[in-house]
C-alpha cells in the first residue's frame, strides 16, 4: 500500500490471486475490510452525485425563474470538472471517495459563483441599455467576491493538499480537486462565461427584434 491506493492495489492483488489460486469445488474467496466498504461508498457516490447535480438544477431554476439560466451556470461545473481532473492527474492521484466528495463541495462553490454573476447581469441589464457595458459592469462589481471566495477556499485547503504525513491519503485527494477545480472554473466564470452569457442575450434580443418587426 506504500505510496499507491487501496483501489489498485487490491485489484493487482486480485489479478495475481486469481492467476495462480484454483480453489476447489465449494469453496469461494471474499475481499472484505477496508476494501469492501471503498467498493460500497463508490456504488453510493454514483447515485449521490447525479441526485446533487438535479437538485443544485431544480433549486437555481427556482431561483431564475427559467431553465436557461440554470443551465448556464451548470456549465461552470463541466469547467470545474476539467480543473478536478487535471489536478489529480498531475499529482498523480487516483481518483477515489475523497475525490468524489470534493468534486462534490467543488460543485457547490461554482454553482455560488455562477449564481452570484448573473443575478448581478440581470440587476445590470435592467439599469443600463448597452448590453455590453451592462456585462462589463456586472464583470468589474463581482470579480472582487468571486476571486475571494476562491481564494479563502484554496488558501484554506493548501495544507491539505501538501500533507504527507498519516491520514493524507484521505484528505489529500479532496484538497487537490477542490483547488485545481476552483483554478479553473474561477478563470471561466471570469473570461469566458460572459462572453458565452452575451451571446446568448445577443442572439435572445436579436429575435426579440425580429418577431416585433
Amino acid at each position: 500500500m506504500r505510496e499507491r491506493d487501496l483501489g489498485s492495489t487490491i485489484a493487482e492483488a486480485q489479478k495475481k490471486v486469481n492467476a495462480n489460486i484454483k480453489l476447489p469445488v465449494g469453496y469461494k474467496m471474499g475481499w472484505t475490510g477496508e476494501f469492501e466498504n471503498q467498493v460500497r461508498a463508490s456504488q453510493r457516490l454514483t447515485q449521490v452525485v447525479p441526485i446533487s447535480l438535479i437538485l443544485i438544477f431544480v433549486l437555481l431554476f427556482i431561483i431564475f425563474g427559467n431553465a436557461k439560466d440554470a443551465g448556464y451556470v451548470l456549465i461552470n461545473v463541466l469547467f470545474a470538472l476539467i480543473g478536478g481532473i487535471l489536478a489529480l492527474h498531475i499529482t498523480r492521484i487516483n481518483f477515489g471517495i475523497s475525490a468524489g466528495v470534493g468534486f462534490i463541495a467543488l460543485f457547490g462553490i461554482c454553482v455560488q459563483n455562477g449564481v452570484i454573476l448573473i443575478s448581478e447581469f440581470h440587476k445590470q441589464a435592467k439599469e443600463l441599455s448597452d448590453l455590453n457595458q451592462a456585462i462589463i459592469k456586472a464583470i468589474k462589481a463581482r470579480t472582487r467576491p468571486v476571486v475571494m471566495t476562491a481564494l479563502m477556499a484554496a488558501i484554506g485547503l493548501m495544507p491539505a493538499a501538501l500533507s504527507t504525513g498519516i491520514g493524507s491519503e484521505s484528505q489529500k485527494p479532496l484538497a487537490i480537486v477542490i483547488i485545481g477545480g476552483l483554478v479553473t472554473a474561477t478563470l471561466f466564470t471570469l473570461l469566458v462565461f460572459p462572453i458565452v452569457y452575451h451571446k446568448a442575450l445577443y442572439i435572445r434580443e436579436t429575435k426579440k427584434a425580429n418577431v416585433q418587426t
